[in-house]
């Protein structure tokens, strides 16, 4: 496959640097509590790997498939491809969703929908990408990797149609690529 790939913005050492930041704080603001993380999959999926295995309180993990994009572009509708298999025992707990990227909103406020109906103690919303300039919709988010431009990115779990996901860093794909 061609290298198609603009300048890594987000480097392998600062990836894994920051990713133990967040892991502590984590772990802090939880201290005494489980955790029923929910990685959104597959992009977060590296992210998670490496922050679930950090965190220093009990943790469940737990999956739930998510599309919205079609191309580099967020289609701004939701649509769920596989459910937690704790959909149905959340109630009382505390759920902290793990996505890749936060971009439109569109994602994060169907899956902070979902979940809520189904009373847990909390959820909250871990992202290691937030690109507020592409925000359609306000959507909380507790913890924040990297603020990043509006660019389309790959890498870390990050796909385009399926590539990339791989690398190990984040990189911004060349605009004429996959257009």
């Amino acid at each position: 496959m061609e290298r198609i790939l603009a300048k890594a913005l987000i480097d392998a050492p600062t990836l894994n640097k920051r990713v133990q930041q967040m892991a502590r704080q984590i772990s802090e603001d939880y201290a005494g509590r489980e955790i029923l993380a929910v990685g959104v999959l597959k992009g977060a999926v590296m992210f998670y790997s490496d922050l679930v295995r950090l965190l220093q309180v009990p943790v469940v993990l737990d999956f739930i498939q998510a599309k919205s994009y079609s191309g580099r572009t967020s289609s701004g509708e939701v649509r769920l491809l596989s459910e937690p298999d704790y959909l149905d025992r959340l109630e009382g707990r505390h759920v902290l969703i793990v996505e890749d990227i936060v971009d439109s909103g569109a994602t994060i406020q169907y899956l902070r929908k979902r979940l809520l109906d189904k009373n847990p103690a909390s959820v909250a919303t871990c992202t290691l990408l937030d690109k507020p300039d592409a925000r359609r919709i306000k959507v909380p988010v507790d913890y924040v990797g990297f603020t990043i431009p509006d660019v389309f990115v790959v890498g870390y779990g990050m796909d385009h149609s399926e590539h990339y996901r791989n690398l190990p860093y984040i990189a911004a794909l060349d605009a004429d690529e996959g257009e």
